[in-house]
């Protein structure tokens, strides 16, 4: 299994008591989640620990068992989630709840002939959108049958949620049975300098003369919920080994921030049987493409030591000497003491970390061994946005497989029908092809941030709507949208400089056609409209009505119906002014002169009228000097 750290646990878990510092006790306020995947309701553990119903979980698996569940005494650990890609496509996934932040994962596996084809599935599984764990079949037959145990630190920088995603190799389902999260302090294992760009895999976590402990698993706590397991099956067998422990005494220094190493990590240490000049080696198991991050724990827990100098050893990783060490200098007495080493450039599948006496017997506490996975480049946060919106208008069915980051891990091309390239800093989407897929729904103009487009595919599928847009996308080179049930005008944004085939026949489109696109075909390119009886406005299509042009009125059509519609306004005011306006206030009738020909006896009429008011008006100004006339005598 490529990848996948050798941290099998035989699930003979002791019972005990819970831990007031287990980080998974605090729930989804703390962005802590526990999940039973296949689990059909909440419960709480016999450690205290509230585990979730199964969800968050994309769709097309299903929940399941172990063959013998009475051999697992938890009960998250006999339910377990499959995801067969018939139904659930290439890649499934968890979409947990997590804001921008490091987090500690642990996912449990197990297979336990579930399915009755005693067969143990392939796939891989990705944390922050890169690969970081590997399942071959078969499995080793403790795993395949007791289950493994898997655990990293993974930073998350996307929100609302981060994806824990499974690969299906060939025909095979991912199975899971459980998925634990919790955050961590951002400085945790050098995260100052690493943690926004590695994935830390744990390639071994182990206690040295002692037994396995851990939240979850025993009552003993650890501030990141970390299992530590036994060191037997790390040692070399052929050197001899002592176990000492600290007789009670009390340790300093141990959980302490960042790392919250716990205080029992401490408390046993291993040290060389035998001769004096014998030493202390783990082999662990490696991947040798990747540098690994290895953490030595020490403390001095020997009464008999009491200065510097009377235990000193060198430490020898992969063949090379490293650093000297001599506890009592560095801390004194019971005192935890940390150690951390960047190993690079393996050159075998094992790892040997080597204590060799100088002073006295080398003495160890624990040893952790993390592959320092990188980052993988993900997709442009604005196209995988557009992708998400894609899948809902375009109602991609389950099996295939669009979960996930589009295009990261690039070794998956897990989602069916999407063709990615690397961009200057992040993957580009650059093809869609989902010709013939049964598709029911419309295409969303947020097709537009996928900027990178050069062929777009959509051909006899069940489409319908109109032609957003967002489809003149400046990169395009071919557009299939044919044998569809497109309505409406195509829009005049289509027809880029790049088009080289635009195949929308078999639709049911109308209105004029634009020039920019038919221009594809007079230089050389294919286009076919054929099937739409509403098109118009090119050769081999119909002329378009007088004042209609792509599916409504065209420029002149608008103009025309503006000035009717002025037009006739301008009637109804002149109308309303001369029956209601211009008319005196106290001319009350309506109706015409009945004789239409006294009309010009009425003006004589009025003429010999205005005379005689004339002559009076000029008696009037004669008799008085003052322009005015009286009855009496003049004043």
């Amino acid at each position: 299994m490529r990848l996948l750290p050798l941290f099998l646990l035989l699930l003979a878990a002791a019972a005990g008591g819970s831990a007031s510092d287990d980080p998974f006790l605090s729930g989804a306020a703390n962005h802590s989640y526990n999940i039973d995947c296949g689990g059909a309701a909440d419960f709480t553990s016999t450690f205290g620990r509230r585990w979730l119903a199964d969800q968050f979980f994309s769709p097309g698996g299903a929940a399941g068992m172990v063959a013998e569940p009475h051999r697992f005494p938890q009960p998250q650990e006999r339910t377990l989630r499959f995801f067969p890609p018939s139904s659930a496509g290439k890649s499934s996934c968890y979409s947990l709840p997590l804001p921008p932040g490091r987090y500690y994962l642990r996912i449990f596996s197990v297979y336990d002939n579930y399915d009755s084809k005693a067969r143990t599935p392939s796939f891989d599984v990705s944390a922050a959108a890169t690969l970081v764990l590997s399942f071959r079949s078969p499995w080793p037959e403790p795993a395949a049958r007791y289950g493994a145990y898997s655990d990293l630190i993974f930073p998350s920088a996307t929100e609302p949620a981060s994806d824990v995603c499974f690969y299906s190799l060939s025909t095979d389902a991912p199975v899971v049975a459980s998925i634990e999260v919790a955050p961590v302090h951002p400085l945790a294992y050098d995260g100052a300098t690493t943690g926004a760009d590695l994935v830390l895999v744990n390639y071994g976590r182990v206690t040295c003369g002692n037994s396995l402990f851990g939240p979850g698993f025993t009552k003993d706590p650890d501030a990141f919920a970390r299992v530590w397991q036994a060191d037997v099956d790390f040692r070399n067998n052929d050197l001899k080994y002592d176990a000492i422990t600290a007789g009670g005494r009390k340790i300093f220094g141990s959980n302490q921030p960042p790392n919250y190493f716990p205080t029992k990590l401490y408390e046993s240490a291993v040290t060389t049987g035998g001769d004096a000049s014998n030493e202390i080696e783990y082999l662990m198991p490696v991947d040798a493409r990747l540098s690994y991050m290895v953490w030595l724990h020490f403390a001095e827990i020997d009464a008999g030591i009491g200065a510097a100098g009377q235990r000193v050893f060198d430490v020898m990783l992969a063949g090379e000497n490293v650093t000297r060490i001599d506890i009592f200098k560095q801390v004194g007495g019971f005192t935890a003491f940390k150690w951390t080493y960047v190993v690079e450039n393996l050159t075998s599948s094992t790892l040997s970390v080597k204590l060799v006496p100088v002073v006295g017997r080398p003495i160890l506490c624990g040893l952790e061994n993390y592959a320092m996975v990188p980052l993988e480049m993900r997709t442009v946060p604005s196209q995988v946005a557009a992708m998400k919106a894609l899948k809902e208008s375009l109602k991609i069915p389950a099996r295939m497989g669009w979960n996930g980051d589009p295009c990261a891990p690039r070794a998956w091309d897990a989602w069916e029908g999407v063709t990615c390239h690397r961009g200057d800093k992040e993957l580009v989407i650059t093809q869609l092809d989902l010709a013939s897929q049964g598709l029911k729904g419309f295409i969303t103009d947020e097709i537009s941030h996928l900027k990178d487009l050069v062929s777009l595919n959509l051909s006899y599928n069940s489409l319908t709507g109109s032609l957003p847009p967002g489809l003149g996308q400046p990169s395009l080179v071919s557009l299939d949208l044919s044998s569809n049930e497109f309505t409406g005008s195509i829009p005049g944004t289509i027809g880029s400089s790049k088009l080289q085939t635009a195949l929308l026949n078999n639709n049911q489109l109308d209105g004029q056609v634009p020039e920019r696109l038919y221009s594809i075909g007079v230089h050389g390119g294919v286009i076919d409209l054929s099937g739409n009886k509403g098109l118009c406005g090119v050769p081999t299509l119909p002329a378009c009505a007088l004042f209609w042009e792509k599916g409504g009125l065209n420029k002149t059509g608008k103009i025309a119906l503006g000035a009717s519609f002025g037009f006739v306004l301008l009637v109804i005011l002149i109308v309303v002014y001369i029956l209601c306006i211009r008319r005196g206030p106290y001319d009350y009738d309506f109706e015409f002169p009945q004789d239409l020909t006294s009309i010009s006896a009425i003006s004589a009429k009025r003429n010999r009228y205005q005379r005689a008011k004339s002559v009076m008006l000029a008696e009037m100004e004669a008799h008085s000097p003052d322009g005015f006339y009286t009855n009496g005598s003049p004043h």
